[in-house]
C-alpha cells in the first residue's frame, strides 16, 4: 500500500475509467466496441475492488478503515457498482461508473485539502448565505418598485427581480442586456446596479473566498500535525524574541 507506484497506478486507472465512460456516450463507438468497453470496465472494477480489500487488510484493526471519511467514500463508490451490476437500469449503472472519477479527489492529497477546506467552510457559509439572502431581498424589493414599469420582463415581480439579480451577480451580460436599456428610460438607474455589484460581488463573494482560504490554511496545519495552540505559541515566541532584541538594543545604547 505504501509503494511509490501504488497511488499513481490507481490514478491512471481512474483516468482510464473516465475516458472509457466518456467514449461510451458516442453511440457509434459503443455499438462497434461495446464488448471491449465492458471488458475494460470489468478489469478496472476488479482492480478497484482489490485496492479496497488491500486497504481493509492493511487497516489494523479493520474498523479503522471506516474511521476515514475518504475510505468510506471509496468503499461506497466501488460497492455500488456491484449492487447495480446486471440490473435493467443501465443508465443508473453508467452514472455510478462516472462517479468513480470522483475518486481522483480521494487519492490526490492536494484535492483532498481543497474539499476538506470547503467542508470546514459550511458552518460559516450559512452566515454568509444569510447575509447574501438579506441583500438579495432588499435589492429585489427596491428593483421591483423602481423598474417594474420600465422593464417588466426583468423587474415585474419579486421573483423576476431575484432571477435578474442572480444573473447580475454572475456578471453575465448585466450591463449590455439589463442596465443600459433601462438607463435609456431612467438615467440614474446605474446607481442601483453599481451599488448591487459592489455589495454583492466584491464584498460578499470575496468574503466567502476569504473564509475558504482561511480554512485551507487550517487544513494544512492539521495535516502537518499543527494545532491552533501551536500557532499561538509560535506567535508568542516570535513576540518574545522581538522584545528581547529591543531590550538588547536599549542596553547597548545605554552602555555607549
Amino acid at each position: 500500500m505504501n509503494h511509490k507506484a501504488f497511488q499513481p497506478t490507481i490514478i491512471i486507472l481512474i483516468l482510464i475509467n473516465a475516458v472509457i465512460v466518456g467514449l461510451e456516450s458516442y453511440r457509434g463507438l459503443y455499438e462497434s466496441y461495446g464488448e471491449w468497453f465492458v471488458r475494460i470496465d470489468t478489469f478496472v472494477l476488479i482492480i478497484f475492488t482489490l485496492e479496497i480489500i488491500l486497504k481493509l487488510i492493511a487497516a489494523k484493526p479493520t474498523v479503522n478503515f471506516f474511521k476515514d471519511g475518504w475510505n468510506v467514500f471509496d468503499f461506497v463508490i466501488v460497492s455500488s457498482s456491484f449492487i447495480f451490476m446486471g440490473s435493467p437500469f443501465v443508465t443508473v449503472l453508467r452514472i455510478l461508473r462516472v462517479l468513480r472519477v470522483f475518486r481522483t479527489i480521494s487519492v490526490i492529497p492536494s484535492l483532498r485539502k481543497i474539499v476538506n477546506a470547503l467542508i470546514m467552510t459550511l458552518p460559516s457559509l450559512g452566515t454568509i448565505m444569510l447575509l447574501l439572502g438579506i441583500m438579495f431581498y432588499v435589492f429585489s424589493v427596491m428593483g421591483t418598485f423602481l423598474f417594474r414599469d420600465v422593464a417588466p420582463e426583468y423587474f415585474g415581480t419579486i421573483e423576476d427581480t431575484l432571477l435578474t439579480l442572480f444573473q447580475i451577480i454572475t456578471l453575465e451580460s448585466w450591463a449590455s442586456a439589463i442596465m443600459r436599456p433601462i438607463m435609456e428610460e431612467v438615467w440614474w438607474a446605474w446607481t442601483y446596479f453599481v451599488a448591487f455589484i459592489l455589495s454583492g460581488t466584491f464584498i460578499v463573494l470575496n468574503l466567502f473566498v476569504g473564509v475558504i482560504v482561511n480554512n485551507f490554511e487550517k487544513v494544512e496545519q492539521l495535516e502537518n500535525g499543527e494545532t491552533p495552540e501551536d500557532e499561538q505559541l509560535k506567535e508568542e515566541v516570535t513576540q518574545m524574541r522581538q522584545e528581547i532584541r529591543e531590550l538588547k538594543e536599549i542596553i547597548r545604547d545605554e552602555r555607549e
